[in-house]
């Protein structure tokens, strides 16, 4: 007798499958291309393509003898599984303090007991937050500046990784009125960003943000400001008629996380010369995670299968050299967009680095963030 798997059926029927299988994979292969095209490229034709973005070498942290911090403390969202928890076992290995933040505390603990089963001495730390709720952001603010205080350590972090992430195939509303995809993967990392910030100026050594995005922003083309795409209903919930359209709403997240990342680095690094605080985007390419879940497992071998064959899907282990490239680059590597490992950056789609379109969405999710901070507040 055969079974037919009708949710899977219902979804290749579906305009959101064929964007995410058609759409997704050129995204993913032109950035592949890009690494390797953009150098020759730019020889032969340099008026017109400009220079190859550059790479940029780790640098380990060696602090001098009489610095308050000799040992970096990094926090990182997303932390329990996939590339959360091997940033966490990579930043462990290059003797960072480790903050894992994630939503659920068994698997907090259960990633923090294999980081110590390879490293005794590993210095990891577990605090629960859901990077969906701006009560439980402040709340997780808090805890780290008792913990700090209590540990005898300074009141700063070196590191902040928004790698928190979700891929919703239904449509569901937050308890602070969004989108909960849109929340996880854009509004929460910049909710948090502003309320750790004090934490990060505070560093008396250089300090550094590192926002995840995907090379499926390549697939939101265009963004006109003036009909209202950034307007702040379209952050609360993006599909209000019909079915829910995941995967442009997910596009849309990481987009709108790749511009808060450039306008974040013009408001810190390039108008704020005294500013010891860099941000960086990193892009892990496809990587096998369980970031589709919600979706039905056999479209999810699928994709695998196929991006397997393309020779173009990772493992956590590989997928994360993007986000520590950018977690251990220089300075001056601020407003760059990772890509490939190796210390290797590319350039991210033309509409991203629209700097008006990337003021008003800071703008618009500043005064989201205000009143969202005010409701906790007064409740």
């Amino acid at each position: 007798m055969v079974v037919v798997d009708w949710d899977a059926v219902d979804m290749v029927c579906s305009l959101e499958f064929w964007r995410m299988a058609v759409c997704w994979t050129l995204s993913l292969l032109y950035s592949h291309l890009y690494l390797l095209l953009a150098p020759r490229l730019s020889a032969l034709f340099p008026s017109l393509l400009g220079p190859t973005p550059p790479r940029f070498p780790r640098r380990r942290f060696a602090p001098g003898p009489s610095s308050p911090i000799q040992r970096p403390l990094g926090v990182i969202t997303g932390a329990s599984s996939g590339l959360g928890a091997a940033a966490a076992r990579a930043l462990a290995a290059e003797g960072y303090h480790v903050i894992l933040a994630g939503r659920n505390p068994q698997t907090l603990t259960k990633t923090i007991q294999e980081i110590k089963k390879h490293d005794q001495n590993a210095c990891v730390e577990s605090f629960q937050v859901d990077i969906s709720s701006i009560y439980s952001i402040m709340k997780f603010e808090s805890s780290i500046k008792q913990w700090l205080e209590e540990s005898n350590l300074h009141p700063s972090i070196q590191l902040l990784i928004n790698n928190a992430g979700i891929l919703a195939k239904s449509s569901r509303v937050t308890a602070d009125g969004f989108d909960q995809m849109m929340e996880t993967n854009y509004l929460g990392a910049f909710f948090l960003t502003n309320i750790m910030l004090p934490l990060l100026k505070n560093s008396p050594v250089p300090s550094r943000i590192v926002n995840v995005t995907s090379f499926t922003h390549r697939s939101v083309s265009h963004v006109d400001v003036n009909m209202g795409n950034l307007a702040r209903e379209n952050l609360h919930c993006l599909s209000t008629l019909g079915k829910y359209q995941f995967a442009q709403t997910y596009e849309y997240s990481k987009f709108c996380t790749l511009l808060f990342s450039y306008e974040l680095h013009r408001q810190l690094y390039v108008m704020d010369p005294a500013s010891n605080v860099s941000i960086m985007a990193a892009d892990p390419g496809a990587v096998a995670t369980n970031i589709m879940r919600e979706l039905p497992p056999s479209l999810k071998r699928l994709a695998f299968l196929v991006l397997g064959f393309l020779q173009l899907l990772q493992s956590p282990e590989i997928g994360v050299d993007s986000i520590m490239d950018a977690a251990l680059a220089p300075p001056e590597a601020s407003g760059r967009y990772f890509f490939g490992a190796k210390g290797r950056t590319i350039k991210s789609s033309p509409v991203s680095y629209d700097a008006r379109l990337a003021e008003t969405l800071w703008l618009t999710s500043f005064k989201l963030f205000e009143e969202c901070k005010a409701r906790v507040v007064n409740q």
